[in-house]
């Protein structure tokens, strides 16, 4: 009898200890911002920079960013007098504006510390969009699933708040990807299209590499002098390129933004995004129509890719 009680004790615990190791969870966020810009938000690597961090104790350095089916994205979580956290995400499924499949795997030390399947399920239109997230987790340490609660409900409420005060720009240019991706990458040319309608570049610097920038007036119809700086964070030839944008030179940041390149039939899909730093910057640019004249820069490339 008493075997037969310790078995039942130990067959229960091994029970409960799996119970708290194996966890669905799901969540979902309702986001005041068209479908395509939540899209954009979840999976451009520049916007997951900006809501990745949980909260400001924590600091996400990302070594290693690839969107796309067989990518992988790896970030080392930092908060100070911890050991960093290592999170490697592998995406396995993407449809564009509708659903991503993702494996995550959390590791410190070089011991793993969870596992886990994450899809995302999109719905919306142009003016609101919505986010049904389930992670399905396989713990391999204690109280995992409280902190990936924490983690990703926090992070949600970021990606929310970003995709509020994300604008995302796109244009098919009837051109190859390596003519369009040579007119934006070549300091000769860039200047020369850059900007909307009316307006012209006089370059101070301009070096257009990872670690590079290009310091530059934009000068409007009607003389007026908008002092410009962009630096660069990544550049991936003829895929992406990640910059910030500074209210002139060595100015504060009012963006964070990327531009990428994806062959479509021939043609090339360009789509720019900027995550503007604060809301109101952000309703500032919508204000003064910045969609638009960003959509005129866009239509001035397409002209100078035909050109020549």
């Amino acid at each position: 009898m008493t075997q037969n009680l310790a078995t039942d004790s130990a067959a229960r615990a091994v029970l409960d200890d799996r119970k708290g190791r194996f966890a669905t969870l799901t969540f979902e966020r309702d986001v005041a911002a068209p479908l395509a810009v939540l899209w954009q938000a979840w999976t451009a690597p520049v916007a997951r920079a900006v809501w990745a961090a949980p909260s400001p104790s924590v600091t996400v350095e990302f070594l290693e960013a690839d969107t796309r089916v067989g990518g992988r994205e790896v970030s080392l979580c930092k908060v100070e007098g911890q050991p960093d956290i290592r999170c490697e995400c592998g995406w396995l499924e993407l449809q564009p504006a509708a659903r991503s499949v993702n494996y995550e795997v959390v590791s410190s030390g070089g011991v793993t510390q969870s596992a886990a399947l994450v899809t995302a399920d999109f719905s919306g239109t142009h003016e609101r969009s919505r986010l049904v997230l389930t992670v399905q987790l396989s713990s391999l340490a204690e109280d995992m699933e409280a902190g990936y609660r924490e983690g990703f409900g926090a992070g949600l409420d970021n990606l929310a708040g970003a995709a509020e005060r994300t604008m995302v720009l796109q244009r098919v240019i009837q051109a190859p990807r390596s003519i369009v991706w040579g007119a934006w990458m070549n300091p000769e040319t860039l200047p020369q299209w850059w900007g909307p309608e009316g307006f012209s570049c006089r370059t101070k610097r301009i070096d257009l590499r990872t670690g590079g920038e290009w310091v530059f007036d934009m000068i409007a119809p009607d003389g007026t002098v908008f002092p410009n700086h962009h630096l660069y964070d990544e550049v991936r030839p003829e895929e992406r390129i990640g910059y910030t944008l500074h209210w002139g030179e060595n100015g504060p940041k009012h963006a964070d933004a990327w531009a990428s390149f994806e062959d479509q039939d021939g043609a090339t899909k360009v789509t720019l995004g900027m995550v503007f730093s604060t809301a109101a910057e952000f309703q500032e640019a919508k204000g003064f129509g910045a969609v638009e004249l960003g959509l005129q820069t866009l239509g001035k490339l397409e002209r100078f890719v035909a050109s020549r």
